[in-house]
């Protein structure tokens, strides 16, 4: 393979077909998706052949990306290769050096100093590599289920997508399942209200709204929903928590102004949630924030076992908080 200028890391939704291509990174999910993204392109009538790289057989990868009698595109994909085998060490080596053209071979490397060797010559030769990182920030996860909804062209406003983050969670399978279980359930444009509809009852959905209703001082709404979700077996313990945690991100966003800090990048703040607070702030003071922020300490420590009634301990302080809001 002739050295040529290393081809710049991409994300794994740009991933396309090559003659050799890296998909590296943790993120099994992430990558999967990358290699669906090559599969289409190249073809659903890909003859593809799938090779593991910890259990290879010497000669695999030659025969594998062979030109087929039929002339169908062909797709070898690899998996595992931070567990490779010398044996596909010295093959992949040999075979990138000059590479079929009419043939992709995707290379799975899920992380690790194993195989450095391949990956350092991949790029250093060039090859197209996408990334699949671990996801770990709020506004990762919302790229993600806004990517999913684009990848069924179906695509959404964010504040869809945040909501359905804030309704389902943080496991990536099953916000992706979400994704696809709300499509499948609403036709055409979807929305906030859809979000809402179907995935409502969700400790998250209704411990975000909670604590939306409270900050903005709605305390008949945030009271409203408290009951409600206490009457159907939710623990308040995750109600007070995203209250608490709404909390400290306006602390950390109304603190970044006076000590010229940018709460994205010095505090980890979401761009999105930065705009949110912002106009949540107008309602607050340093002096009524630390306060709530006093109440729902409180309140966790009473719920915990505390106080006599979390249910009491929770209502408490949602009023306290929504009494505060705008004082």
């Amino acid at each position: 393979m002739p050295p040529r200028n290393r081809t710049p890391e991409a994300t794994w939704h740009r991933a396309k077909p090559a003659p050799v291509v890296l998909v590296s990174g943790p993120e099994t999910l992430l990558a999967s998706r990358a290699v669906e993204r090559i599969h289409l392109a190249v073809g659903k009538a890909a003859d593809v052949t799938v090779l593991d790289a910890g259990a290879y057989n010497a000669g695999a990868l030659v025969a594998a990306a062979s030109p087929s009698l039929f002339a169908e595109p062909g797709l070898v994909i690899v998996e595992g290769a931070e567990a490779m085998n010398d044996a596909f060490l010295a093959d992949s080596l040999a075979y990138a050096a000059a590479p079929d053209p009419d043939v992709v071979v995707v290379i799975r490397h899920g992380g690790g100093v194993r195989g450095k060797r391949l990956l350092d010559t991949l790029r250093k030769g060039g090859v197209p590599e996408y990334t699949c990182p671990a996801v770990k920030r709020d506004a990762e996860f919302v790229d993600f289920a806004s990517a999913e909804f684009d990848r069924a062209k179906r695509p959404v406003q964010a504040a869809v997508a945040r909501r359905l983050v804030e309704a389902v969670g943080t496991d990536l399978a099953e916000l992706a399942a979400a994704c696809q279980q709300l499509m499948g359930d609403v036709e055409g444009t979807l929305s906030e209200q859809d979000v809402a509809r179907y995935y409502g009852t969700r400790v998250n959905a209704t411990a975000f709204s909670v604590a939306d209703a409270a900050i903005a001082g709605d305390a008949k709404q945030a009271v409203t929903l408290v009951r409600h979700a206490l009457a159907g077996g939710v623990d308040p313990v995750p109600l007070n928590a995203a209250l608490a945690m709404k909390l400290r991100t306006l602390a950390k966003v109304g603190a970044s102004r006076g000590r010229g800090l940018d709460p994205t990048r010095d505090l980890g703040v979401s761009p999105w949630q930065v705009d949110r607070a912002r106009r949540e702030l107008r309602r607050w003071n340093a002096e009524t924030l630390g306060r709530a922020i006093e109440v729902v300490a409180q309140a966790d420590a009473d719920i915990k076992g505390g106080g006599r009634s979390p249910a009491f301990a929770l209502e408490r302080a949602v009023r306290e908080v929504a009494d505060l809001a705008g004082a």
